[in-house]
């Protein structure tokens, strides 16, 4: 294999349950995947808000349960093994946002998405459940479990907002907290970004692009700044050019082909601009 990508060290920052995915897409395209997991997703500092949530809907207490990111799956699977919980039957409908989340949740939840936002992001699924609930009137209650991070300075998501104001009695409850990972033993990625012994950077939220970059020293940070950084979303590229990157790749859609696409699509144009096509 000799496409763009080929023996292209691309650095994978994804959580370590997460990375899987994004490394065999690389690798598939011949490149070679650098796993440097920068975040890690830990249990709210006080679960038990979040545990009596999930009591509630395993017991048919809520219509609805949105999910807005494969990360809110994975800790509703942990704290639902944690307390000996199932959703057996499901007594509500699912929502998600985008199609990672709801493969995410039919995987480890056993749970197929009823609303599916067309776009991935918050604006979208709750123009997708607003279209559910005027074809179904009566369907009021909803669980929102979410990052930490997702609360703004009203002390509320913005989702919350928006579907509170179509109707809905949501229940916005923290499920995580996601966290710097610690460095990998043995790492030497500073000293092969100081030696351009890496082609591409990837991010995937805004937390993967900050605590990618507190790793680092301020030599390694400025070679990183060089690197292609290909995020996913709009919000994550935003992180990306305020941090300091200085060329930007935006996944189109916003999903893990999207971001190898647009990897794909700038090695092209590499190779095609060095007459190499």
């Amino acid at each position: 294999m000799n496409g763009a990508l080929y023996a292209r060290r691309i650095v994978n920052t994804r959580a370590a349950h997460q990375a899987d995915g994004l490394s065999a897409g690389l690798r598939a395209q011949g490149a070679i995947p650098v796993e440097w997991p920068c975040i890690a997703i830990a249990p709210p500092d006080d679960p038990a808000p979040f545990d009596a949530a999930l009591r509630e809907l395993c017991a048919g207490g809520f219509d609805w349960l949105i999910l807005t990111s494969a990360n809110t799956v994975y800790a509703i699977a942990e704290r639902l093994t944690a307390g000996g919980l199932a959703f057996d039957p499901p007594r509500f409908q699912t929502a998600a946002v985008g199609t990672a989340t709801a493969a995410a949740a039919r995987d480890q939840l056993g749970m197929h998405a009823a609303a599916l936002a067309d776009t991935f992001t918050g604006d979208a699924l709750a123009d997708a459940l607003t279209a559910v609930i005027a074809a179904a009137p009566g369907i009021g209650r909803a669980l929102l479990p979410e990052s930490a991070l997702a609360r703004d300075a009203h002390g509320t998501s913005p989702l919350a907002r928006r579907l509170d104001a179509v109707g809905l009695a949501v229940r916005a409850v923290e499920a995580y907290r996601t966290i710097c990972a610690p460095v990998p033993d043995g790492d030497d990625l500073a000293a092969r970004l100081r030696g351009a012994q890496i082609d591409a950077l990837t991010f995937t939220s805004p937390s993967t692009v900050r605590c990618f970059l507190e790793r680092l020293t301020a030599d390694a940070r400025e070679s990183a700044f060089g690197c292609p950084a290909a995020c996913i979303g709009t919000t994550t590229a935003a992180a990306a050019r305020t941090a300091g990157f200085r060329r930007v790749l935006v996944s189109n859609p916003h999903t893990v082909e999207g971001l190898i696409a647009a990897l794909k699509a700038h090695f092209e144009s590499v190779l095609f601009n060095k007459g190499l096509v």
